[in-house]
């Protein structure tokens, strides 16, 4: 008699569609196959763009966002969920209504995309104090790079002291855990901090030389909330998810196409779980 096989943990990604395959649903579903949970989607924009350029962003209709949400909840037992670029005031009202109704069911880790890695907005104006009044206060960790958290607090962050009091004024501010990325100060390490409710803490790895990213927050919020998913603590996460995007980050892979050159992280199945 065959054994049925275990069901891994389910895992929520609601974002928009990255054509290149290195942002977006894509680097979330890679992530959560290298960490053996089932990946699913709720997409809230087409993006066409490659890395260093967005060309166009054409969102789904609330209804439709709207209808993907519930019918996976209803369908599956799912037991973490990521947000990623919700662009719009209309949007981000449909999953906070959706998952608000919910809450307690699931981890929610959300990752507060403003601005593309080239600079483009992949989110409207009118839309961060959606963010702020109904989108944050639902969450369990909150994962703002500098730029963003230089938006939600007034602004700009540009030292160690100064990013370790942003974390602890946005946990404050929003009750949840913040993981505040620090990837864009200079410097010879890469340190994010985490701050919750057990105080402050640090997480440093070397800076890698010459690489350039797209799709790196992404994958370290996939990473964080599968992580959740598999039942690990929230420092524990936090850790493995850096190693992941570190070991990422370190392999990533190198196109060269005329004069483009074209870098995407490796997603590798055999660094889940640090």
């Amino acid at each position: 008699m065959t054994r049925r096989q275990a069901s891994p943990p389910v895992v929520l990604t609601i974002a928009g569609s990255d054509n290149s395959c290195g942002a977006g649903i894509q680097a979330d579903l890679k992530t959560f196959g290298a960490y053996d949970v089932y990946g699913l989607t709720a997409v809230t924009c087409v993006v066409s763009e490659v890395p260093g350029r967005v060309e166009k962003v054409q969102a789904v209709s609330p209804g439709v966002l709207r209808s993907q949400i519930r019918i996976l909840f209803e369908a599956y037992p799912i037991v973490a969920v990521k947000t990623g670029m919700l662009y719009s005031r209309a949007l981000l009202r449909v999953v906070s209504e959706e998952l608000a109704d919910r809450l307690g069911m699931f981890h929610l880790v959300v990752d507060p995309v403003m601005v593309a890695s080239s600079g483009d907005p992949l989110l409207k104006k009118d839309a961060v104090r959606a963010y702020e009044e109904e989108m944050l206060p639902l969450a369990d960790v909150i994962t703002p790079n500098l730029d963003e958290a230089a938006v939600l607090l007034g602004r700009k962050i540009t030292t160690r002291r100064a990013m370790e009091q942003a974390a602890e004024e946005l946990h404050g501010k929003y009750g949840a855990a913040v993981l505040l990325k620090g990837g864009h100060l200079r410097g010879p390490a890469a340190v994010d901090i985490l701050c919750d409710r057990r105080g402050r803490r640090e997480f440093s790895l070397p800076r890698l030389k010459g690489c350039e990213t797209h799709g790196s927050g992404c994958t370290l919020s996939a990473a964080l909330a599968a992580g959740l998913a598999r039942g690990q603590s929230l420092a524990v996460a936090v850790e493995g998810a850096k190693k992941f995007l570190h070991r990422a980050i370190a392999r990533q892979l190198v196109w060269q196409r005329g004069r483009v050159r074209t870098r995407a992280l490796q997603h590798r199945a055999d660094d889940k779980r640090g």
